[in-house]
Parts: structure tokens; sequence; C-alpha cells
């Protein structure tokens, strides 16, 4: 973390982070998010009216910035306000986005087949059906 100071705000932060035992990159992430709202608002944070938070929000899509990010800005200020700034009823109405859900690839009938043909040797043919067969991702092999 750079040692210059972002704000009167930015120290108490940290320590309420460090004492929670959040990573260096949590830390950052947060401090970030923190930083991109104060300039989103022109003003100290601790100054943010109920209003401002679900503003910045919405900011945050319109500019199409993607679901995890804009949860993760959301996880920043909920943390910032109830933990370091003791106003949770800013970010009471502070909801998560939904992140859309992929729809998994299946292989047809001849993938799986030409697969199982493609294996070397009896040995790999039979794991390949196993994991198949189990329904296993690439990753759980």
């Amino acid at each position: 973390m750079s040692d210059k100071p972002i704000s009167p705000l930015h120290q108490p932060m940290i320590d309420d982070m460090t004492a929670r035992r959040f990573t260096e990159d949590t830390q950052r992430d947060y401090v970030r998010a923190v930083r991109n709202f104060t300039a989103f608002l022109g003003r100290s944070p601790d100054t943010a009216s109920a209003e401002d938070v679900p503003r910045y929000q919405l900011h945050l899509a319109k500019q199409h910035i993607g679901p995890a990010t804009i949860n993760l800005a959301c996880t920043a200020l909920r943390f910032f306000f109830k933990i370091t700034l003791e106003k949770p009823d800013l970010v009471r109405h502070l909801a998560p986005v939904q992140q859309p859900r992929k729809t998994p690839v299946v292989l047809s009938q001849d993938e799986v087949a030409r697969l199982l043909e493609a294996a070397p040797s009896l040995k790999y043919k039979a794991a390949l059906s196993v994991a198949y067969g189990g329904g296993l991702r690439v990753s759980a092999c």
C-alpha cells in the first residue's frame, strides 16, 4: 500500500481491515473503491447522504461496469460506512447485482464418441468415460 494518505479516513479504514485480517489485495481494492466513490461525490465520503450511495451504484451500472466490480464496490462501501464510519443507515438499501448465469457447453453424442476414440489406450478411454459419465468438469479432473 502507498504511504500517501488519501484522507483522514484512510488510516482508520486500513486499521479496521487489518484487525479483521483482510488481505493486502482486499485492502487495496476496498481503498480504491472508496477513492472512486469519493471522486464521484466530489467531496469527503463521510458527508455522503443516503441517496448518494445508490446513485453511485446506478452510475457504475450506466458506465457498463461488470457485476463483479459493482459488487466489490458495494461491499467496500458497506464495510466503510458500517464499520469505519459507523453509519449503517447509508448502505441499508445497497443491493448486490445479479451476475448472469452462463449455460454450460454440452458435447453432442458424436463429439463424445470422437473424444473417446481419440484416447491413446483403453486406460485413458476408461478414465475419460468415467469422468464424462460422472459429469466432472475439466477443472475437477
